[in-house]
């Protein structure tokens, strides 16, 4: 007698995402931050190497920038940290 063929079901394994849409918004707007951050703190150099230029002591570059840099950091850091949203954390994606 031949033995019955039995089929067996293969299901593909399922991922789960660590961050949800909230998670990626606020990482984003962090990373934003600390690029205008950076783009504020640079420049105000002299063109001529002997001759002192203040505008390295500007508000924009030594109160501005600092802030905007610090806030990006914390941004990112929050949005590392916080809880991914339920429905978007439980939706599973089969590879």
């Amino acid at each position: 007698m031949a033995s019955p063929v039995r089929e067996v079901k293969t299901e593909k394994p399922k991922m789960k995402f660590a961050f949800g849409r909230k998670n990626y918004t606020i990482l984003i707007a962090g990373i934003v931050l600390l690029i205008l951050g950076f783009f504020t703190l640079s420049g105000g150099g002299s063109k001529d190497p002997n001759e002192f230029s203040y505008d390295l002591f500007s508000t924009r570059r030594m109160v501005i920038a600092p802030i905007m840099l610090m806030l990006g950091y914390i941004t990112v850091a929050v949005g590392i940290m916080a809880k991914p949203d339920e429905e978007t954390s439980s939706e599973e994606t089969t590879i």
